[in-house]
């Protein structure tokens, strides 16, 4: 296996992997929305895509990183907003690398957190991140505003 940062060559694998995400999380495929939403991430840098490759450049997972900054510690911080391994892929080691790669990134960008949020039934994911070393925060409640644009 090998982790790489997804570039727009990317394209096409790293959108299959992203719209078989979302329809995980119950939204319909829709690939060419989704290339459109990736190849705007990626070219814009707004967020940072690392991919799990197999040894025939299939795809195996990704997580997608957004940054953002704590004013309290006046430092960045990065968002892991989003993992996934395929089907086929998991149980293999591929969520813990792409976690581990994770880190580095943010260690390499001088960050001082990596943040998560996850559904409170995922207990697959939960036991991975805290497995990895993350840490539940119960001192802050989330919340969410949804916004209808104009």
């Amino acid at each position: 296996m090998e982790l790489v940062q997804a570039t727009i060559d990317d394209l096409d694998v790293t959108a299959g992997l992203f719209d078989a995400y979302r329809q995980f999380y119950g939204q319909s495929s829709n690939i060419e929305a989704t290339k459109v939403f990736i190849a705007e991430r990626l070219s814009t840098g707004d967020s940072m895509i690392i991919l799990a490759v197999d040894d025939d450049n299939d795809a195996l997972g990704f997580t997608q990183l957004y940054p953002s900054f704590s004013s309290v510690a006046m430092q960045r911080i990065w968002i892991l907003n989003d993992l996934y391994v395929s089907k086929h892929a998991r149980k293999s080691g591929v969520g813990s690398a792409l976690l581990e790669a994770a880190k580095l990134y943010a260690e390499q960008t001088g960050a001082c957190r990596l943040v998560l949020s996850t559904a409170i039934d995922n207990k697959v994911a939960r036991s991975l991140y805290e497995t990895k070393g993350y840490k539940r925060v119960v001192e802050f409640d989330n919340y969410s505003l949804d916004i209808v644009s104009i």
